[in-house]
């Protein structure tokens, strides 16, 4: 069975399989059903380690194992794969969440928070800084900051970016504003993000920044998280990040801000 490599790279992404998972799994997809040793010859997987991978891909919902003797092995449908996977899937992601929940109030996570409180006293606040890859991780990082705001948010995006943020951080940018902490966000409006703009002066103040395009953000005038691609241009995976904690650049942008924000339009 020729299967070309780039079509078996795309059903390891896609499924979470390894090389062999994926060459046994699409051996026994073209015949049915089959032997451990016929499917060892067919995807050019060691016969010693057929056996593990045909178990693997039972436990994970793509085949199903024949009785009778000797022992052979169905192929289910793709589309039933597909659900079998998705369930099992989110049935892991609720068992891990479960483990992580219950973490809050467990010495584990005093003992990690311990590790780490000390191990800070010894970082010069300068060296608190990084690069992030990926616009899901730039975002859990920007909620993570958020969430640990003390006095401001300042937070300015694109016009496309701001709808993203509604879905993102609105969660946190409602506690902020709970706690009193001053929101502020600056974006172009237009008739695609208006909707969500009126949403969001609900927990901020909303400002139309037509005049200039930027992707960043200041919390207490201390840390700053700034974005180095434009976002219409970059796949999501693509999008990079800088996060920085240095009060004296913190202020000086913020300043530079106010002066820009004068005269920026509020949203009605």
């Amino acid at each position: 069975m020729i299967v070309k490599e780039e079509f078996l790279s795309r059903l390891r992404k896609i499924f979470d399989l390894n090389l062999y998972e994926v060459k046994v799994w699409t051996a026994l997809l073209s015949r049915g059903t089959s032997t451990a040793g016929e499917l060892s010859n067919i995807s050019d997987v060691p016969r010693s380690r057929t056996y593990d991978i045909l178990e693997s891909l039972e436990k994970k919902g793509f085949i199903i194992m024949k009785l009778g003797k000797p022992i052979k092995f169905v192929a289910l449908k793709p589309e039933e794969v597909v659900e079998r996977v998705k369930k099992n899937l989110m049935k892991a992601a609720q068992e891990k969440t479960k483990r992580l929940e219950t973490l809050k109030g467990d010495e584990v996570l005093n003992e990690l928070t311990t590790l780490f409180t000390q191990g800070v006293k010894f970082v010069e606040p300068t060296d608190l800084s990084g690069s992030l890859r990926g616009r899901q991780n730039l975002y859990n990082h920007m909620d993570m900051i958020i969430r640990g705001a003390q006095k401001t948010v300042t937070i300015v995006t694109t016009a496309e970016g701001l709808n993203r943020k509604m879905e993102a951080l609105m969660s946190s940018l409602e506690a902020c504003k709970k706690r009193g902490i001053k929101v502020r966000i600056a974006a172009p409006i237009n008739s695609n993000n208006l909707k969500v703009a009126k949403e969001l002066k609900r927990v901020a103040e909303i400002r139309n920044m037509d005049k200039m395009t930027a992707r960043f953000m200041i919390v207490d005038s201390e840390q700053i998280m700034f974005m180095l691609l434009d976002d219409e241009k970059f796949h999501p995976n693509y999008d990079i990040g800088v996060w920085i904690n240095t009060e004296y650049f913190a202020n000086t942008l913020e300043q530079l801000f106010e002066l820009a924000w004068k005269e920026m339009k509020p949203v009605k």
